[in-house]
């Protein structure tokens, strides 16, 4: 029993956070009349004495007395005596957990939301080197229309930021404190639940006692949130170990953060970005876990609660991690542009291009410009040579009207310029979008 029901082998790592409200419960308890000033020193001396020894590693942390509660109070007692019993006065350790993890969630996004702010600012950098650095752009990973490398890393950035704007809402919905609900029912005795809230940093008290100590939504949504950066995080991983292998060329990392082989001397193993592709399924799990805890219990506290803080303790911590090693390696690569250029040789990238021609000028409905583009494809497919290497004959034998100036439609630089729309590729728009994103993340 005592195996199965211990938890602080886990919420262990709540110290800070039971510590921090245990403190501000004892403060309202001291102003409201409730306990005697004496004992309220004495509880606030004996908690930053136990922090202070859980900081420097002193504190001893015992299995026998099940969660972080109980240790903390076991030995505020030792230190202080008999006052240190009347800290869960008008208290349960149902609001008290409610509330450690709250506090905890909270602290983890905003960790969480300056990693994100890191890894934007360095795609950003990455981007603005590169706006008008040229290559293939994909669909099922097959050669399509030729991009910048600058706006392919933009992309990013707009993921990343949806990411942030999911996490600071997840973390607006959590800015409520469940203290002062006790069990599930309230207390009888007057505290002053607003006090605790505003020495928290909480924006009001839970309005509701047994939703106060049984809801988890807030752990919920942000892990959806963290599930949904994990495979922005995923996606980005793997078009690294893509763009490093020998086949696309397209960038190179440094020793900082690749491995070596045990037995083949010449590897460089792009490792981190495979760790990283790997650690979204801890992110998964641990929203798809804590869903399944939660599903079938009736309100308001049920043991199985105390299995939603290892799911979300583990993947916030792989997410900042995971955070930290994707800014290093966008930071660390090395884009090599003459790779790039040379692969837009390949997939008669401007065919597209070549039938928006045949619609501007010669006037042809797009469907049937489509398919004399694909005929000139064809045609170039079976030369072996690429559309602007067709001679003008093999054009007119497919559209008669073409003339000498569909050839400058066919130069990929000036391809890539004529996406000047709001979101394209071309590289003026290119570096507007980068200011705008520098703006918007200069305002949160």
């Amino acid at each position: 029993m005592q195996a199965i029901n211990a938890s602080i082998d886990v919420d262990r790592g709540l110290w800070s956070e039971d510590i921090e409200a245990s403190l501000a419960h004892a403060a309202m308890l001291v102003r409201q009349g409730i306990i005697r000033q004496a004992d309220g020193r004495k509880i606030a001396r004996g908690l930053k004495r136990i922090r202070k020894e859980i900081e420097e590693g002193r504190f001893e942390f015992r299995a026998d007395l099940e969660d972080i509660h109980m240790n903390v109070e076991a030995r505020l007692k030792t230190l202080i005596g008999a006052a240190a019993g009347r800290l869960h006065t008008a208290r349960s350790r149902n609001d008290q957990v409610a509330t450690d993890f709250r506090l905890w969630v909270r602290g983890a996004i905003d960790r969480l939301d300056d990693r994100l702010n890191r890894l934007i600012a360095a795609l950003l950098d990455r981007a603005e080197e590169h706006a008008a650095t040229v290559m293939p752009g994909y669909t099922h990973l097959q050669p399509a229309q030729a991009v910048t490398f600058g706006h392919h890393l933009m992309a990013y950035v707009e993921m990343f930021g949806r990411d942030r704007g999911r996490l600071m809402d997840a973390r607006a919905r959590l800015d409520e404190c469940p203290l002062g609900a006790a069990a599930l029912a309230g207390t009888s005795f007057p505290i002053d639940r607003a006090m605790t809230a505003k020495a928290l940093g909480f924006a009001q008290p839970m309005r509701n006692s047994i939703d106060a100590v049984s809801d988890r939504d807030f752990a919920l949504e942000t892990l959806a949130a963290g599930a949904i950066l994990a495979v922005h995080l995923s996606r980005l991983a793997e078009e690294l170990v893509l763009w490093t292998s020998p086949g696309f060329g397209f960038v190179a990392l440094g020793d900082a953060f690749t491995t070596g082989s045990s037995i083949m001397p010449q590897k460089r193993n792009p490792d981190a970005a495979e760790l990283i592709r790997a650690k979204s399924g801890r992110a998964i799990a641990g929203l798809t876990q804590l869903l399944v805890v939660l599903k079938g219990l009736p309100l308001t506290y049920g043991k199985d609660m105390q299995e939603d803080k290892a799911p979300t303790f583990a993947a916030l911590a792989d997410l900042q991690l995971s955070l930290d090693a994707m800014t290093g390696m966008i930071r660390n690569l090395k884009a090599d542009a003459k790779a790039m250029r040379a692969a837009t040789a390949a997939g008669f990238l401007t065919a597209t291009d070549l039938a928006d021609w045949l619609v501007r000028v010669l006037d042809l409905p797009f469907r049937r410009a489509h398919h004399a583009a694909g005929r000139l494809v064809r045609l170039a497919e079976a030369k072996g040579c690429g559309l602007a290497d067709l001679g003008l004959p093999d054009f007119r034998r497919v559209v008669p009207g073409i003339g000498p100036a569909v050839y400058k439609v066919l130069d990929i630089d000036r391809s890539v310029a004529s996406r000047r729309g709001l979101g394209g590729t071309a590289p003026n728009r290119v570096r507007q979008a980068i200011a705008a994103a520098r703006k918007r993340s200069m305002k949160r």
